[in-house]
């Protein structure tokens, strides 16, 4: 992360544009610029929209709000912090995805606090796939010789738990790895999950009408695995609603999408519908979930407590794997 300019200068520098996505992953930034040929003697100078200029403009000030922890110090830069002691525990590496949206970065870091809030003395990082400092092969690079657990912060077994996290890792032989399992299916997640709903308006006595349903909202996912991880969640959280209908719907790659499973619970005479965000953090798609919420839908998951003990246990259950592939194959709940 870069420091702010000196009071000096004479000269604002030209906001950062998020990172490159790490060599594998798939992703692109999508940024771009459009230029004119130069007139009158004026060179030519690259004109972005005001969308792609606000964007770079929030996401140098996340970077540098992000250095602040939730009681006002700074907080210490993973480059400049050492690794975990030779014989102490593992290094919890988070690994988010990354958002243009300014609140997901907030969101992430604040949660992460809530972990070091639960296991002090522990070493806790973050490493993103894209769009958002530090990338995840810059956090490995700065855990040369030491011994981390990479802990997606991923709801279910898609693309970047299977491949990305694995070549991460492969790339960075200097750091003894394991990869625990994605946070989804488990019933930390439903909790999470349900506390959200109270948060939005959801009240127990919901539970007996007949006209109340639950749309579970996903990103999505063209991966079988990830779709039924989505579905199992939905269950479970059927069941912690006391029976109510959970219907998955996805933003992307999948259907039914929020919409159309809105209108499908309306056709059956669901017409008190809530909308949960299964996202891990604010974002493109759990934007887009809740502007089509008949009311007022969930937040994201977030830093809801059980989000922070729900990656301590994947933490653990890593940790105490007899080696670092059983880690990787430990996809499923317990």
């Amino acid at each position: 992360m870069t420091e702010p300019p000196t009071q000096h200068s004479h000269r604002p520098p030209h906001p950062p544009s998020p990172p490159p996505p790490f060599p594998g992953s798939g992703g692109t930034p999508g940024h771009g610029s459009h230029g004119h040929s130069p007139t009158h003697g004026h060179a030519t100078v690259p004109l972005d929209s005001t969308a792609q200029l606000l964007t770079r403009v929030t996401a140098q000030l996340s970077t540098q709000l992000s250095l602040v922890s939730r009681n006002g110090t700074r907080r210490p830069m993973d480059r400049t912090r050492p690794p975990a002691a030779a014989g102490g525990p593992p290094t919890l590496l988070v690994v988010a995805h990354g958002s243009r949206d300014p609140r997901a970065l907030r969101t992430v870091l604040a949660l992460l606090d809530r972990v070091r809030d639960l296991r002090p003395g522990l070493d806790v990082r973050l490493g993103h796939i894209e769009l958002n400092r530090p990338l995840l092969p810059d956090t490995l690079d700065g855990l040369r010789g030491a011994d981390a657990v990479l802990v997606p912060l991923l709801l279910g077994r898609g693309h970047h738990v299977k491949h990305d996290l694995p070549a991460a890792a492969a790339a960075a032989p200097f750091v003894r790895t394991r990869i625990a399992a994605p946070l989804g299916p488990h019933p930390l997640l439903v909790e999470a999950l349900y506390g959200r709903l109270v948060e939005a308006g959801w009240d127990a006595a919901d539970q007996g009408d007949r006209r109340t349903a639950v749309v579970l909202a996903a990103a999505g996912s063209r991966d079988p695995d990830s779709a039924q991880d989505t579905r199992r969640t939905a269950r479970m959280l059927e069941e912690r609603l006391g029976g109510v209908p959970v219907v998955p719907a996805y933003a992307s790659a999948a259907t039914p999408t929020v919409p159309a499973a809105l209108r499908r619970l309306a056709a059956r005479g669901r017409h008190r519908t809530f909308v949960a965000s299964y996202f891990t953090a604010p974002g493109r798609f759990a934007s887009a979930a809740a502007g089509a919420a008949p009311r007022t839908a969930a937040l994201p998951l977030g830093a809801h407590p059980a989000m922070a003990r729900l990656l301590l246990h994947r933490y653990d259950q890593a940790v105490s794997a007899t080696a670092p592939a059983e880690a990787v194959r430990l996809l499923a709940s317990a």
